[in-house]
């Protein structure tokens, strides 16, 4: 399984996100975004990954 960013989906924020994969359950912690575009994709089992509420 290939885990993969993708520009173009995650909220720009200061607080820490999480996202899960709805396919597999993987779940990503996101403590600081890298700040080059708005948003990006977090991609995993070739989905985009949901936040975590």
């Amino acid at each position: 399984m290939i885990y993969m960013a993708k520009k173009c989906g995650v909220k720009k924020s200061v607080k820490k996100s999480k996202y899960v994969c709805e396919v597999c359950g993987l779940i990503i912690s996101v403590d600081e975004t890298c700040k080059c575009v708005d948003t990006c994709d977090i991609i995993c089992c070739g989905k985009q990954m949901k936040e975590k509420k």
